[in-house]
Formats: structure tokens, sequence, C-alpha cells
């Protein structure tokens, strides 16, 4: 295999896309009906700039922070995100991999195809995401299995109560569970890298994949095929709410958090139900079209928190300047979804490597050019943009 060679996370992005068969890669990049969240979780970030601070010595710089329980590296967390184990074989293990020798965690999706038990086996530190399914002895299932191979946080995600409305998935014949038809056929037949690298080592080895993670009464293959009873489509969870939440804070003994909080008073209920921390997010806008960016959520979820748990925040992270502006806003530590993806889907273990390699060289960049030796020195006094909280230095300025 030819040597991966890419500058920055766009690059990593091309190199999937080239590899990919179309269906697959729409598949992770895009979002929902008119792509108003997806486009504007972007805008959200470059709206904000940079008040550089010269003349500090910066001569040492350190990124690591502390993060329930966990040691961070860099203020990043591996998002969950679902069939990372089709984009390369066993994906979700070279994710892992990855994530653990860049001192980072990784939280592995329910929709993976790697089982818990066997990504468990690589160690590091990691964490488990977890929808809510229609009974609640199914996610307890789940939370069992995660807790006993030892895996240190639960994600629980709160913003799919039902399924996103992903027309492209439609246009590109593509659907979970999937169908063969002639233009996806097609699509593998010119993508036979993917082909062989993926589908081809997965026959001759495991057979078709299955959603390894799912409750024993719903799982299987990614045809929708099982040995059961299980339904033909994938169940969701109408009628969750709070108390499903309380339910977890009893069973699951390591850190709570719950993803998927926009409003302020979501934020509050999820402390209050015993979370420990919360992630901003809009599901990376593949869920509700038209949700507000986690970045200009962030502030006012900052102030309602008040302290009382970690912020995380995700959503169109792409550089580590991002980084940057989302620690100086108040988030403790991002979350980063697509740019590992498009790393695994280029180069395996390696192309992951490089995706955190790049946050990490970029966030020490900026933090250079900010005066700022570690995270904590990071502030809203950095930033400038058109709203009330980034402009206050000016003002007291009288600039």
């Amino acid at each position: 295999m030819a040597r991966l060679v890419a500058h920055n996370i766009a690059d990593l992005r091309l190199a999937a896309k080239a590899r990919l068969p179309r269906g697959l890669f729409d598949y992770v990049d895009r979002g929902t009906e008119e792509e108003l969240s997806l486009h504007s979780n972007r805008k959200a970030f470059d709206s904000i700039q940079f008040l550089p601070r010269p003349l500090v010595d910066v001569s040492t710089r350190e990124q690591s922070t502390d993060l329930l329980n966990s040691k961070l590296a860099m203020p990043l967390v591996i998002a969950p995100t679902g069939m990372a184990g089709m984009l390369w074989h066993q994906g979700e293990i070279a994710i892992a991999r990855a994530a653990k020798a860049a001192g980072v965690p990784f939280t592995l999706s329910t929709y993976s195809i790697t089982p818990i038990e066997e990504v468990g086996l690589v160690g590091g530190d990691l964490w488990f995401q977890l929808y809510l399914w229609p009974s609640m002895d199914m996610s307890l299932e789940l939370v069992k299995r995660a807790q006993k191979a030892g895996y240190k946080a639960l994600v629980v995600t709160v913003d799919s109560v039902v399924n996103g409305n992903r027309e492209h998935n439609r246009r590109n014949g593509f659907s979970v569970p999937m169908r063969l038809t002639p233009r996806n056929i097609w699509d593998g037949a010119l993508h036979p890298s993917w082909t062989l690298g993926v589908m081809g080592r997965y026959m001759l080895t495991s057979g078709i994949p299955e959603f390894a993670n799912f409750p024993k009464d719903v799982r299987s293959d990614l045809r929708g095929r099982t040995g059961g009873n299980a339904p033909a489509t994938l169940p969701k969870n109408e009628s969750q709410n709070w108390s499903d939440i309380r339910r977890l804070r009893q069973l699951w003994q390591g850190p709570l958090i719950v993803k998927g909080i926009l409003h302020p008073l979501d934020a509050i209920n999820a402390i209050d139900c015993g979370a420990d921390g919360i992630v901003v997010s809009n599901h990376g806008g593949r869920a509700l079209d038209g949700a507000l960016a986690p970045l200009q959520a962030l502030p006012a979820i900052v102030a309602a928190v008040s302290g009382r748990a970690r912020i995380l925040l995700d959503g169109a992270v792409i550089r580590g300047s991002d980084v940057v502006k989302a620690i100086a806003l108040g988030a403790d530590a991002v979350m980063v979804g697509r740019a590992p993806l498009w790393g695994v889907a280029a180069g395996g273990e390696a192309g992951v490597a490089l995706a955190l390699a790049t946050y990490r060289n970029e966030i020490d960049r900026v933090m250079a050019y900010l005066g700022c030796r570690s995270i904590a020195e990071i502030h809203r006094d950095l930033l400038y943009h058109e709203g009330p909280h980034a402009t206050a230095v000016f003002k007291r300025s009288n600039i």
C-alpha cells in the first residue's frame, strides 16, 4: 500500500472519498434534508476570529487535561460513529489502537461492527455509546457487556428519537439494513480496493458483517438477516425520557455522559439526573435539520451548568483551531467523529494516527500564537466575533 500523504483533515476526507463507494462515503459525510445544520456547524466556527497575544514566553506548551477520571494528551475524544468497520476491515480496532497511542479516549458506537469485548482487548481509554432501546432490558444488556469489558465511561445519545431524513442515502440506494441494487453493485465494482480489502476480507474470514453490539433480540447482519425473530427495521424508543437516565445512573458505576444537548434546561436536567458530563451536539447535522449549531449553543449551556458537570462539544471540528475556539467558549474538550472515519477509510490505523497528530500539531501552533502555555490559559478574551461574550474585552478597553 502506498504511503498515505495528507497535510490536513480535508486531505484525509478526499483520500477517503477516492477509496470508498459513493453510497458509503455519503453516509458518513453528509447530513439530512437541506443540510442546514451540517453547514451551520461549520459557519459557527468560521464566524469567530482570534486575538493573538505576542511577546509571551511559549517555549513550553502542554495540551494535556483531566476529564472525567481520564488523563487526555490533548482536549479531544473520538466520538461514537457507526459503521467504522465497513470503512476498513475491523476499523473499530484500528481507531481504538490509534486513540490509545495518541492518549485520547475512543467511544465505541452501538452501531459498530466489532464486538464490545473484542475492542476492549485493545485497552486504552475506552468509552461506550448507548442508544435507549424500546426495552430497558435491551439497554441494560449492552451496559453490562461494556462494564464487564472494562469501558470507563457511558455515553448515552438522546437526540435520535426517530431516524433522520437522509435523502441522499435513498438517492444512492444506500440503506441500513443494506440491500443489493444494480447501483451499489456497480459502485463497489468501481472501488476494488474497498470491495476486496473490506468486504472481501470479511467474506473470507467471519462472513457478512453484523451489528455486533445490538441487543441479542434485534441483532442482525448488514442485510437485516437474523437467526431469530428480530424486526425488519431497527427499533427506536419514542417514549424515552429522563427517568431512563436516572435508571442508567443507578446501574453504571463510571462517568455518565448525555450526548445530544442543545438547550440549557436540558443540560440542567441531565445533571439533575446524575450525569457527570454532557455533549453539546446536533448529531453532526444528521438528525433534525435546522437545529442550532453546537458552538452557538455552548455559551448559554456553560452558564447554565455553572461548573456542575464537564462539557464536551462536537460538530464540524476539522481544525485544531476549532478545538481551541470551543475551549475558549467554555468546553472542557471536543469530540471528533468524521475525521477519524476519513482517516481509517484512507489508511486504517495509520490514517487515524495521522488525523490525531494533525489535530495535536494544529492545537499546539494556535496556542503559541495566542500566548497560551496550557489548556487552562485558553479563554474567551482571545476570541472576537459579533456577539456579547467575545467582544467584552473591547468594550472594557473602549476600543
